[in-house]
């Protein structure tokens, strides 16, 4: 119940016509007015529309999103409310000169910086199927190098590649150096040079990629199932105690397990596939291999030969 004084200044709006204490009011959006759902007695004219404009300019019909603008983008700096000035071929040049003064700005500048490396980083991973996420991690990355200006006198290129391997490594799906030198175009020796420069910045272990790193991925790739990845890994665990291997690239030995792993189950995959998949070259699975097999009653254990009856040492080939 509403007091003398809540009566007084509180405001109804009822139907002239129908006078009912709970009036059936509909605003008409579309035509502007207030109408009696009963009797359809207009009550008011010229309401403001006080929803969200979703009208369309396009071509197409239908509902156009784009007129309430797009979302903030995590990666870019301000508030990103800025106007941009295109050039124009009727105002005398003026639209021109004035794109030309805004593109000279250092926010602006730093802006477009951003965009295009986050471009380049978007692109390469989508050659690679690299997921989402470890791209958001390396556009991250690349923010927080061009921030603190690190990448003066090294190549772009360079940086990329560099964010790109690091954010593999801290999603844990490290890719080889040959891999994001092959993806990015640059060579070794520029990325391992960046790397050396920039691993102070970056938070996690910049250290080599484990061969444990990349069997998973690489017995996917050679479509392998996980009884064979099982055997990898287990055959990589024990080959990190020879003496002989010890100094191989890690690619190496992640190769040489599959080649042996592969072949103890009757799933053989040769060495020119693994090759091609590793990017090692075939003599150096081979011999990888060979060490290997040289010390095959060590690493062939009970857990490999009795869990799986078409485990069978004789499936080995002699290097």
């Amino acid at each position: 119940m509403l007091n003398q004084i809540d009566e007084q200044f509180s405001v109804r709006l009822v139907c002239r016509n129908c006078r009912d204490e709970i009036p059936n009011i509909i605003e008409d959006f579309s035509s502007g007015d207030l109408v009696c759902g009963d009797c359809g007695l207009v009550l008011g004219d010229r309401i403001v529309d006080t929803r969200s404009e979703w009208r369309t300019f396009a071509d197409s019909e239908g509902d156009d999103p784009s007129r309430v603008g797009n979302s903030a983008n995590p990666f870019l700096d301000g508030d990103q409310l800025d106007t941009l000035i295109v050039r124009g071929n009727n105002d005398a040049g003026l639209s021109r000169h004035l794109n030309r003064t805004q593109g000279r700005a250092k926010d602006q500048q730093h802006q477009s910086a951003l965009i295009h490396g986050y471009q380049e980083i978007t692109a390469l991973c989508g050659a690679f199927d690299i997921p989402k996420s470890i791209v958001d991690i390396a556009k991250q990355l690349y923010k927080k190098v061009t921030d603190e200006n690190l990448q003066r006198g090294r190549s772009n290129d360079a940086v990329i590649a560099v964010c790109i391997f690091q954010a593999c490594r801290q999603s844990g799906a490290p890719r080889t150096f040959k891999e994001i030198c092959a993806l990015t175009k640059v060579s070794l020796k520029e990325v391992s040079r960046t790397l050396k420069v920039l691993k102070d910045k970056f938070k996690d272990d910049t250290t080599l990629t484990s061969s444990k790193d990349l069997l998973e991925r690489f017995c996917s790739n050679l479509k392998l199932d996980n009884e064979v990845w099982r055997i990898a890994t287990i055959l990589n665990n024990s080959a990190a105690d020879l003496e002989n291997i010890s100094g191989k690239n890690p690619t190496s030995i992640a190769s040489a397990c599959i080649f042996m792993a592969s072949q103890l189950v009757g799933q053989s995959r040769d060495a020119k596939l693994i090759s091609k998949i590793s990017g090692i070259g075939e003599p150096t699975i081979k011999s990888t291999y060979k060490i290997l097999y040289t010390h095959r009653k060590e690493l062939l254990i009970a857990d490999i030969m009795d869990r799986n009856p078409k485990a069978l040492e004789s499936n080995l080939t002699q290097p």
